[in-house]
């Protein structure tokens, strides 16, 4: 039997999707008490009734963005047919952010890594474990290919998958900051080359 959730799960739910957005965007710092009560329609009161402080909002803001892609990303890898297509789906949904209606802000690993940096744990915390994971995933995705005699036996399955996050969220920094989607598109062709190498 499905759980109903209760009133507070569905607004501590629609705060963080309201904010989602708002958060990707300016970042932690840059988003402010009044942007979260303009996206919500909702009270200060009634926003921290459901979260402790604005910092509590960006951490479910940051997975539930994560989830997105991660969702996104496994209906694609399950359609792809082979091991080549399915590295692939990592560059194509990542491209699909640059000025697409999917994730306005882009990446929410890269906007909350460069700015956390130095200067929140628990946000870089956030950050690092989904990088982590995302090699974690590439590399198994790597490792069946090799196993199947897709892709070649001497493949460093770890280098690769971490090259293949580098240009990918290189690429975003790179067209970000350029204004330049073009350049993602360059960046891309690079990965798909990377990716056509490892065929045994």
């Amino acid at each position: 039997m499905e759980k109903v959730s209760s009133k507070a799960e569905r607004t501590r739910q629609f705060i963080i999707e309201s904010t989602a957005a708002i958060f990707n965007i300016k970042g932690y710092a840059g988003t402010s008490m009044s942007d979260l009560t303009q996206a919500t329609r909702l009270t200060k009161g009634s926003i921290y009734g459901n979260f402790e402080n604005k910092e509590e909002v960006a951490l479910a803001v940051f997975d539930y963005n994560l989830s997105r892609i991660i969702q996104k990303i496994e209906q694609l890898v399950q359609k792809a047919v082979n091991y080549h297509d399915k590295l692939m789906v990592y560059a194509q949904v990542y491209h699909s952010m640059m000025g697409g209606p999917f994730l306005a802000g882009g990446c929410p690993i890269m906007n909350t890594a460069v700015e956390a940096d130095d200067t929140h744990v628990l946000l870089k915390e956030k950050a690092a474990g989904a990088v982590i994971q995302w090699k974690k995933k590439l590399v198994a995705l790597i490792e069946e290919g090799i196993k199947i005699g897709e892709f070649k036996a001497e493949i460093d399955s770890a280098q690769l998958a971490l090259s293949i996050i580098a240009l990918i969220e290189g690429g975003m920094m790179i067209a970000k900051v350029t204004d330049s989607p073009a350049s993602m598109d360059k960046i891309l062709k690079t990965v798909e080359l990377l990716v056509t190498q490892l065929k045994a």
